[in-house]
């Protein structure tokens, strides 16, 4: 997968939690926590400006 293949996933994983943090089914904390994780698994730093 290519780096740009990498952020348009990350990206669009976290458009999705972010709605259900709209919706009320998770809080601020547990999105955080899949940030940490999608933007790990997608291989973007914690400084990444795509975050």
């Amino acid at each position: 997968m290519s780096r740009e293949e990498a952020i348009i996933h990350y990206k669009t994983a976290v458009t999705v939690f972010r709605k259900w943090l709209t919706e009320g089914l998770i809080s601020e904390d547990e999105l955080a926590n899949i940030d940490a994780v999608v933007a790990q698994k997608y291989g973007l730093s914690s400084s990444s400006i795509y975050r």
